[in-house]
């Protein structure tokens, strides 16, 4: 992408809880640790045998 606009001098749409003179960051902007990951993969297999396992027990 292209920097090629002009730096805007008063950027109201964006200074609330940024600072304007950094430079740009893209997301995540904080590391998440991987227990967190661990749990998103249980909440996973969790719902996918809820999903897919019950109704086939069903059959």
């Amino acid at each position: 992408m292209a920097d090629d606009s002009e730096p805007a001098t008063d950027d109201s749409g964006a200074d609330v809880g940024h600072n304007l003179e950094a430079e740009r960051t893209t997301a995540p902007m904080s590391d998440f640790p991987a227990k967190n990951a661990a749990i998103g993969a249980v909440v996973l297999a969790v719902g996918l045998a809820v999903g897919y396992g019950v109704p086939l027990l069903a059959l």
